[in-house]
């Protein structure tokens, strides 16, 4: 990512900087689990922190009388943060090694803030569930790691905090280890990894830890750094959202029409035959533009502008297919749902909903069950949704959706539903097959 220039300085490489692979990943746990000391950890012993970021997080701690540098003021930026002690908002880190570029979601830990995580982990490669090692799975372990299971994200690294407080006892993580895997059975996520570290000192964050030598995995940074990823979008079925019609209405380009959008799946070439839903018409790619340069070729997730042969009434809510490999359609939607919001979900009540591209109204009408956090039991009477429960419901719309199934495709899969009175997001659902 760095080369030396002729006077032996070392140049930043921005086009190998762009090229790098992303990883976006979530910490969840309860609180005071250490979710933002381990983050700050990351941080510093990576040396992705600049000196005078690193220099007023000291001040501020000994002006707190704390005898070390709290390195979870690195991602608790809110006053009403620092003031407390903890994370009551979803916070966003950026920071890169010479292998790989992150985004860290860091998010609440209380009970009352879970619909945040779902803010958080909705586009994460990677969930890092955090347990304190003296207090074992508790509620909201299985809570954040049922969200994560249901998100669809690929990836657990569960990560057992702590450990200096217990000793760095192997028993103690032996259990916790066995205890989860029982309980991860029930969950979609299969590939889990478990970690046991010490945020505050840095056991197995970035760097092996000497005091745990019966541990014989990998530190928390390399399984980052290392995990595959590449496989977890789906490049199969070409899913093309419509965003906005480029019309320039100049007499340089009197007759462009382009297509702009973000490819959500999928791989989109010139030439291509593909169907314009939910009209039906077909066309062949005719270019396909990014920053102003054609492509051979593009895929997802670039944001590029498509241009068709035929002239065809297109409009943003659209989508663009491959011909043979066509998505659902439908008005009558089964969905999972995490509510969001303090005032329940109404049974026949309306709602906005937002799905890719495309705005239309629903009407929840019926709520199937909800689900027991802890037990994963479905509760089928008296059914109430409030915030933070999850549930299946049934909705239909003013206007089809163009929809995949939710496990096939997390983008085409999920919509959100909006209070029309408020314009506040309620809920978070993810279509079911």
């Amino acid at each position: 990512m760095a080369e030396e220039n002729k006077n032996g300085v070392e140049k930043f490489d921005s086009k190998s900087y762009m090229n790098m692979e992303l990883l976006r990943f979530t910490t969840a746990g309860s609180v005071d689990d250490g979710k933002s000391t381990l983050i700050g950890r990351l941080l510093y012993d990576s040396k992705s922190i600049f000196e005078d970021q690193y220099e007023n997080i000291r001040a501020t701690s000994e002006r707190r009388g704390e005898a070390t540098v709290n390195l979870a003021l690195f991602t608790d930026g809110l006053r009403a943060e620092r003031e407390q002690g903890i994370t009551i908002d979803v916070a966003y880190r950026y920071f890169s090694t010479p292998k790989r570029k992150f985004i860290i979601a860091d998010t609440p830990g209380h009970i009352q803030y879970t619909r945040n995580m779902v803010t958080g982990a909705s586009t994460a490669n990677l969930a890092i569930i955090l347990i304190d090692a003296r207090q074992g799975i508790i509620e909201q372990t299985k809570r954040h790691s049922i969200i994560a299971s249901l998100l669809g994200i690929p990836h657990i690294a569960v990560c057992i905090n702590k450990m200096d407080l217990v000793d760095y006892d192997e028993a103690i993580y032996n259990n916790i280890v066995s205890e989860y895997r029982q309980f991860a059975t029930r969950l979609k996520t299969k590939d889990i990894h478990f970690i046991p570290i010490s945020a505050l000192n840095g056991d197995n964050v970035v760097h092996r830890s000497d005091k745990m030598k019966w541990y014989e995995g990998v530190t928390l940074m390399y399984l980052l750094e290392n995990i595959h990823i590449a496989s977890d979008i789906n490049h199969i079925d070409m899913r093309f959202p419509v965003q906005y019609v480029i019309r320039p209405y100049n007499d340089k380009f009197h007759d462009y029409r382009g297509y702009a959008g973000r490819i959500v799946s999928g791989v989109v070439r010139k030439g291509d035959k593909v169907t314009v839903m939910p009209s039906g018409f077909s066309s062949k790619i005719k270019s396909v533009e990014l920053d102003g340069k054609e492509l051979d070729e593009a895929y997802a997730p670039l944001s590029v502008t498509i241009q068709l042969e035929d002239d065809i009434d297109i409009s943003r809510g659209d989508m663009l297919v491959r011909e043979g490999n066509m998505p659902k359609q439908s008005q009558d939607i089964d969905a999972m749902i995490c509510w969001m919001s303090d005032k329940p979900l109404q049974l026949n009540g309306k709602y906005s909903l937002k799905h890719t591209t495309k705005d239309v109204r629903a009407v929840i009408k019926e709520v199937k069950y909800k689900l027991d956090i802890n037990t994963l039991h479905r509760i089928t009477e008296n059914v109430s949704i409030g915030m933070n429960d999850v549930g299946r419901i049934t909705i239909r719309t003013t206007a089809p959706l163009i929809f995949d199934a939710y496990t096939k495709n997390r983008d085409t899969g999920s919509f959100i539903l909006i209070d029309e009175g408020t314009n506040v997001t309620v809920g978070a659902c993810m279509i079911i097959d």
